[in-house]
């Protein structure tokens, strides 16, 4: 199939998706939803954003069944889980946990090291601010991945947290939607970070969005790679150079609740302000 580009008027629908979009029916859906009762404490904030991102694996319900199963285990408080005094009995208490592949050793792990990390140093913020300064927003998320992961652990543990320069050039999605968190100060994010110019993030690239943008044009590339999270970042950056990721959510969940059947469905299709846009309806008209 032939290159699909972005149409001249693809900006405009798009900010007519954003403003029409009903955010409040997404977020309750959304695994932030578990963090933004903790944004008022940014160390709770990061290690509940940590845990909630990790554990976004499949659907939203499974997704948000496990944030609260974890949460269940200290008493309701996800930020608990560094608490030196949880450290002992936290062990027993996620050695039954499962979500997907990952299991309850794994976050028992990842708490050890947000434990020790905290310890020394006050914010995840230093660490991604360290790569971002570095390198750019690819060392950033690598150097993340890299302090989370640290060395050992239980089997699969390091897998939890790839990253775009290590083998495969991952995508990252959970750890770059955890920045999207963190930096981006306008609903539904925290703001917390504030080192980080919120036109420095780059698109958390889930199969929703990836599927949408690659049908927009905003992407070429058919695998979900850092390479294509590069390009639809720069393509919605060109857009909105000061915050490009101000799509995403609407993007994903447009995917995620079915607004997108992606497929060609008028009934839907119909009032969708990018379907002008769409490469399925390239070349099709709809019915008087």
């Amino acid at each position: 199939m032939r290159t699909h580009r972005p149409t001249p008027a693809l900006p405009a629908h798009l900010e007519q998706l954003y403003a029409r979009f009903p955010f409040d029916r997404s977020v309750a859906d959304d695994p932030i939803s578990a963090v933004r009762p903790l944004a008022t404490d940014r160390r709770r904030a990061e290690v509940a954003g940590i845990f909630a991102a990790t554990l976004a694996i499949g659907n939203t319900t499974a997704i948000r069944g496990a944030i609260g199963r974890l949460a269940a285990t200290v008493d309701g408080d996800i930020g608990r889980l560094v608490d030196p005094e949880w450290r002992r009995r936290r062990s027993r208490a996620l050695a039954p946990f499962r979500h997907r592949w990952i299991r309850g050793d794994q976050l028992n792990r990842l708490a050890d090291r947000l434990t020790d990390y905290y310890a020394r140093s006050a914010t995840l913020e230093d660490e991604f601010v360290a790569g971002l300064e570095a390198g750019g927003f690819a060392v950033g998320v690598d150097r993340l991945a890299r302090t989370l992961r640290g060395t050992g652990g239980p089997p699969g543990y390091a897998a939890l947290f790839p990253s775009p320069l290590g083998p495969g050039s991952s995508a990252a999605k959970r750890l770059t939607l955890f920045v999207r968190w963190m930096v981006r100060d306008r609903y539904p994010d925290l703001g917390l970070w504030r080192r980080v110019p919120t036109g420095e993030l780059r698109v958390p690239l889930d199969q929703h969005v990836h599927w949408i943008a690659y049908h927009l044009g905003l992407t070429g590339r058919r695998s979900r790679s850092w390479a294509a999270v590069e390009e639809v970042s720069e393509a919605l950056r060109r857009i909105d150079p000061i915050d490009p990721t101000r799509f995403d959510f609407v993007l994903c969940h447009t995917g995620i609740s079915g607004d997108c059947p992606k497929e060609r469905d008028l009934a839907v299709c119909g009032p969708c302000s990018v379907r002008p846009d769409c490469r399925l309806w390239r070349g099709h008209r709809m019915a008087a």
